[in-house]
């Protein structure tokens, strides 16, 4: 069953077209891969998705609960509260806040204890905060970082702040998942550790994945098909193998006739 439809989508700055008519489906467990040259319009298809920038054209169809949604140009707060998030490019946390704070903060919706509750430390504020807590250590467990809880989050390695990132994306309980160039940044090992930690929480948070990644060692080893945008517009789609071997694709990365 699909989870997303997205038909003839394109975005406009001015007179540039950053992404022209692009068609993408994607089927709920999936774990799909987008990639493409430096350009190539794949951050801003993540920005389209969330609600980043507005669609100059085309239809973003969202299947919550059963229930299709339009989400073009809606808020991002509103389209991520249907359970859609991401991660970023350049890495966006709250540098100054400890590591178990970050992920908290992301968890936002399971507190109701109101402003009173809060003020006086009644015993509602109390018990949620515990929950919340709790919750988020386990989130830090699942990406290795619950020894590192009380770290101040600027002074975790590069790619130990990856994996906060999608400690806190997965906070937000999501149902659909964009992970914009996880691997950026890390070493070997590290990337090998990711690859295991994109299976694992796709499998155990019964996620679907949208994955944008420039190392193909990661592309190749956790996508099941794979979509290929070239200045702005879908060029190839099918599986890794076959992905591999296109002409097209393979004259995109680099350049002239093959």
């Amino acid at each position: 069953m699909s989870i997303l439809e997205i038909k003839n989508l394109s975005k406009n700055f001015g007179g540039l077209s950053a992404v022209f008519d692009v068609s993408i489906e994607i089927n709920e467990g999936e774990l799909v891969g987008l990639i493409g040259p430096n350009g190539a319009g794949k951050t801003t298809m993540f920005n389209l998705l969330t609600g980043v920038y507005t669609v100059s054209e085309g239809s973003i169809a969202y299947n919550h609960q059963g229930k299709i949604l339009d989400i073009e140009n809606k808020k991002p707060y509103i389209i991520s509260n249907l359970g859609v998030t991401r991660t970023f490019q350049n890495i966006r946390l709250f540098k100054k806040l400890t590591v178990l704070d970050n992920v908290k903060i992301a968890m936002h919706k399971l507190c109701n204890y109101g402003f009173i509750s809060a003020v006086l430390r009644l015993p509602k504020y109390y018990r949620q905060e515990n929950e919340v807590t709790e919750k988020a250590m386990a989130l830090l467990k699942e990406v290795g970082l619950q020894e590192k809880a009380k770290v101040i989050a600027e002074n975790l390695p590069y790619g130990e702040q990856r994996r906060l990132e999608i400690a806190r994306a997965l906070a937000t309980d999501p149902k659909l998942l964009f992970l914009d160039e996880p691997a950026a940044g890390m070493n070997p090992k590290e990337t090998i550790e990711l690859t295991d930690l994109i299976k694992k929480i796709r499998d155990k948070y019964n996620l679907t994945i949208l994955l944008i990644e420039h190392d193909m060692s990661v592309v190749m080893n956790v996508c099941e098909r794979i979509y290929v945008l070239d200045y702005g517009s879908i060029i190839a789609e099918g599986k890794p193998e076959e992905i591999k071997h296109d002409k097209k694709v393979i004259e995109a990365y680099l350049g002239g006739d093959i």
